[in-house]
């Protein structure tokens, strides 16, 4: 199935002219990442590797572009906006629709939810989630191996993903910097799940 309406040639020339070079080869890495995530747990590959290239597509804009975007377009929350750094996710979700032609609600859903998350994620979500943390061309071993270590094990994706947001809080509270409510929703959640395994 075609789930974009440009080849993956034409798609990879617009990440490399938008895109810094280590930006390009991070969504490189998420993609084959999520390819091989997707094959172990039971997922569309092919589909994967298109939301893994997609993910960071508006990741070099401008702070100023993604505000003017999300303005125009888009609707978030007020305390998504007030950190920069992920204003790309709901941008990118959003440009993969407008500039490529992606409708697959489920590719635009993990682009538009791979920084912070949300509540139950799918099981595709949570492969592009966990791909952008753990792949291996540009993921420091330091960070990412310990959540790495996990995707082996029974229950593996949500154990690996609790990992990751066990490091986002403490490094959050490390550099006392606020945590948003979502994460902690979500670190409970993730939680909850496993209890009940």
């Amino acid at each position: 199935m075609d789930y974009i309406k440009i080849s993956t040639e034409k798609l990879l020339v617009w990440l490399k002219e938008n895109l810094n070079e280590e930006r390009y080869e991070h969504s490189l890495g998420t993609a084959e990442c999520a390819k091989s995530l997707a094959k172990k747990y039971g997922q569309d590959e092919e589909k994967a590797y298109i939301a893994g290239l997609l993910h960071d597509c508006a990741k070099c804009f401008t702070t100023q572009k993604l505000l003017e975007i999300i303005d125009e377009h888009l609707e978030i929350e007020d305390s998504e906006k007030e950190n920069y750094k992920t204003l790309h996710a709901p941008v990118s979700a959003y440009v993969a629709k407008v500039e490529f032609g992606v409708v697959d609600e489920e590719i635009l859903s993990a682009i538009r939810w791979h920084t912070l998350g949300k509540v139950n994620m799918s099981v595709f979500e949570k492969i592009i989630y966990l791909a952008d943390k753990i792949e291996t061309k540009t993921r420091e071993a330091i960070y990412a191996d310990p959540i790495r270590k996990f995707v082996d094990e029974e229950n593996g994706l949500n154990k690996a993903i609790l990992q990751s947001y066990r490091q986002t809080i403490k490094s959050l509270v490390d550099r006392d910097l606020k945590i948003c409510p979502l994460t902690i929703e979500i670190y409970n959640n993730l939680q909850d799940e496993l209890s009940v395994t």
